[in-house]
């Protein structure tokens, strides 16, 4: 079957989309909103749908010269177990990317990056959240001081890709941002992949609900 892409409809997704009529929010806090929307469906009957409002995030692939990578170990309340993550966060307001990517693997790991790629921008959450993740390759580290906010704890080690990637494999790291970016260190430190952007190519998903509810 082929790619929609390759039609030559101007329209290939109008038997797909979902068009928001109303809606409102639920709840909102200072990390998450909580949206429930009528939408007319494809076949014109009408439904809600409920969803996550999240400003995005980044993820920082920090690689030593060595090859090492730096990772955290960091409790998360919702899952109620420590995992195994890139240093990563959550973007502040009218925040670009990489300004973001800086500033977090700075502050949750006291590390400086001399150089950043934008490797690829990742829908962790498709089905009920707008987030997105946009992944860093960060090379050239200098350490420096830990500057955590309130109430934030983590603590900061480093390893082989080889055993990132056996701990991926037995299930002991499970965080779905930080297996892809593993994924995507293998193929850039093997050739075959070469980002060369410092910043992602778009600020938003055009189109997105949280555009049109904004």
């Amino acid at each position: 079957m082929a790619h929609p892409s390759d039609s030559n409809d101007p329209h290939p997704d109008a038997s797909l989309v979902e068009t928001r009529i109303d809606g409102n929010t639920v709840y909102g806090g200072n990390f998450l909103t909580v949206k429930r929307d009528i939408v007319r469906l494809p076949d014109g009957k009408e439904t809600t749908r409920e969803y996550v409002v999240h400003s995005g995030a980044v993820m920082v692939i920090a690689l030593f010269d060595d090859g090492r990578v730096l990772l955290e170990r960091q409790y998360r309340y919702p899952i109620g177990r420590v995992m195994i993550e890139f240093p990563a966060g959550k973007l502040d307001p009218d925040e670009g990317a990489l300004a973001c990517a800086q500033r977090e693997l700075r502050e949750e790991t006291g590390y400086s990056a001399r150089e950043y790629t934008f490797l690829t921008r990742i829908h962790p959450i498709i089905s009920y959240s707008t987030e997105f993740i946009d992944i860093f390759l960060a090379r050239g580290l200098t350490q420096g001081e830990q500057q955590l906010d309130e109430g934030e704890f983590l603590e900061v080690f480093t390893a082989d890709p080889a055993r990132v990637g056996e701990w991926i494999r037995s299930g002991e790291i499970t965080d779905v941002k930080t297996i892809i970016g593993h994924f995507w260190l293998e193929k850039v430190l093997s050739g075959a992949w070469q980002p060369d952007r410092r910043e992602p190519p778009f600020p938003a998903m055009p189109g997105s609900v949280a555009a049109q509810s904004a």
